[in-house]
């Protein structure tokens, strides 16, 4: 890796995180298109850095966390399989992490699924719109759906919306509702990840995982505030079909 290829996965990963077509998917993709090997530190790097993206969330949303205790038990609550689940395939999940197949195919699955859900999903007059004040079944069984994010190329936002739409969640209620819980399983998948390989890290390294923290975060910001105003007027189909647009071009490219 050098300076500028931290600087692309960084600048991937803040414009994916948040929208529903995998953020890690397409840092795979991208490090493989570079010519990257899928070393133990690109998996490490394109962990960490998510955790930048994820820095944008806290930024804008802080006084939802600090202020709104009602929220932030059930974003922690939310967190609870993911964080569970986690731990137990820990390294089952870190081998996935080097198979762009998994990938492509989590992609093109999960497009045709966001374009057939999104043609069938009517939202209802009185769907939840108070994230303090949803009932905590819901929210563990949107941290279930969150958990399915673990297999690479499925992407956690997705999972989590379309759950949460599933579940009786207005669009912007669960969108907002994932940003919030993606700060926790960042911070536990970061953690762990550093506590297990930072004493292998190089100078260089951890040089190039500061250019792709603060690239992502930066990016992430723009990304944020474009998903918001774009679930105002549209649904996730032209995310779907983006996703399976982009898998067709990757098996045409080859």
């Amino acid at each position: 890796m050098d300076l500028w290829a931290a600087i692309i996965l960084g600048i991937v990963e803040g414009a994916t995180e948040f929208l529903p077509v995998s953020s890690t998917g397409h840092l795979i993709l991208t490090s493989k298109l570079l010519g990257m090997k899928a070393t133990d530190f690109l998996k490490s790097f394109e962990i960490i850095i998510q955790l930048g993206a994820i820095l944008s969330v806290v930024v804008l949303y802080w006084k939802s966390l600090l202020f709104n205790k009602e929220i932030l038990k059930r974003v922690l609550l939310a967190f609870v399989p993911t964080g569970v689940l986690g731990l137990i395939f820990y390294r089952l999940i870190k081998k996935f992490l080097g198979n762009d197949q998994i990938v492509i195919w989590s992609l093109l699955l999960g497009g045709v699924f966001l374009i057939v859900f999104e043609l069938l999903h009517k939202e209802k007059d009185d769907a939840a719109d108070e994230l303090g004040q949803l009932p905590y079944g819901k929210v563990l069984l949107i941290g279930l759906f969150q958990s399915i994010a673990m297999i690479p190329g499925v992407s956690r936002s997705a999972a989590t919306i379309v759950g949460g739409l599933i579940l009786g969640l207005k669009r912007r209620t669960i969108v907002e509702f994932s940003f919030l819980l993606a700060i926790p399983t960042m911070l536990a998948a970061t953690g762990m990840d550093l506590v297990k390989n930072a004493h292998v890290f190089s100078v260089d390294q951890i040089g190039f995982l500061a250019a792709g923290f603060i690239t992502s975060f930066i990016v992430a910001m723009a990304s944020v505030k474009f998903l918001i105003h774009f679930i105002q007027r549209n649904n996730f189909i032209p995310f779907g079909v983006y996703r399976i647009v982009l898998v067709l071009t990757i098996w045409g490219w080859r």
